[in-house]
């Protein structure tokens, strides 16, 4: 396998090395990866498989909960298969152009997620504290509307990178982590790379910035919304669906903002650790969503229970 070193001539390929430091135990850490990702498959397709089966669950909440589940079931996927394959049997080569699309999947349907998030905390504010015009104001086609525009607005943000990412030339080949993570991929351009780090951080903090400022002020009115009410079930009722929300939300944004920064400035946070927390943060929060929504959600678990009653029957 020859190396690709010229100033002025891209890799057709790049070479992912994994875990730095913990290259010996990458068959063992390989385990707990692949049942993650098989819990975060079969949560997220369950969830999707109850909401198309149960006509009571087409409302907006599930609607955008599907949606939730069908970008998570891409996240893991564009990452933890190579992931495995490179535990596993060593598979450190990825094509440059596989390289790319990995890119674009993770950081395009990440930014496409926070769109989701705000849209389900927006879902929540209207069905707390504007109850009466919830119907009318969120509307089947009002829901296919903002998922339209989360996905436009993350896809489109993350092309430029990806072109970006194209135009440079490469002075290395071995990739300082477990998949194609944009500024572990722009460290190996030679020359300059300040279009690509501002570009970056500009469209990332754009997006979480934004979405975790309109999510703050959504929960805050629902807060007060809450604590407003006379009834303590109803109170609890509440606080109990909007927990679940919160729970998710954090779970998404504290270890991707940590991943983010942490491969731009956090020089004196250890690469096994950085690296470590970025690869679960693509297979952890998509394990986690379907059982903190689905299993904490009534409905979700009756539809469920009445689709595996059902199964048996039919077959």
């Amino acid at each position: 396998m020859q190396h690709t070193n010229h100033s002025h001539q891209n890799p057709s390929s790049f070479l992912l090395m994994g875990i730095p430091g913990l290259e010996a135990s990458h068959f063992w850490i390989a385990f707990p990866f692949c049942s993650m990702y098989a819990l975060a498959v079969l949560g997220n397709m369950a969830v999707l498989l109850v909401v198309r089966s149960e006509p009571s669950l087409h409302q907006p909440m599930y609607l955008f909960l599907c949606m939730l589940s069908t970008i998570d079931l891409i996240l893991c996927t564009s990452t933890v298969p190579k992931l495995l394959a490179l535990f596993w049997a060593n598979a450190a080569e990825i094509a440059f152009g596989a390289c790319a699309t990995q890119m674009f999947f993770i950081h395009g349907f990440s930014a496409v997620e926070s769109g989701i998030l705000l849209s389900m905390a927006f879902d929540r504010y209207l069905a707390i504290c504007r109850p009466l015009h919830y119907g009318s104001l969120l509307s089947s086609e009002s829901v296919s509307k903002l998922g339209a525009a989360a996905l436009l607005r993350g896809l489109g943000l993350m092309t430029p990178l990806t072109c970006l990412l194209a135009r440079l030339s490469y002075c290395g080949r071995v990739v300082a982590h477990s998949y194609c993570e944009h500024m572990a991929v722009v460290k190996l351009a030679c020359g300059g790379t300040q279009p690509n780090n501002i570009y970056g951080i500009t469209a990332a903090t754009l997006v979480v910035g934004t979405d975790s400022i309109c999510i703050a002020i959504s929960y805050a009115l629902i807060l007060r919304a809450v604590l407003g009410l006379s009834s303590k079930e109803a109170r609890a009722k509440t606080f109990g669906t909007c927990g679940s929300h919160l729970g998710v939300i954090l779970l998404f944004y504290t270890p991707g903002l940590f991943s983010f920064y942490t491969q731009r400035f956090g020089q004196h946070v250890p690469r096994h650790v950085h690296i470590l927390l970025a690869d679960l943060y693509l297979v952890v929060p998509p394990m986690l969503n379907p059982i903190i929504y689905g299993m904490k959600t009534k409905q979700i678990r009756d539809g469920a229970l009445r689709l595996l009653k059902r199964g048996p029957a039919q077959s």
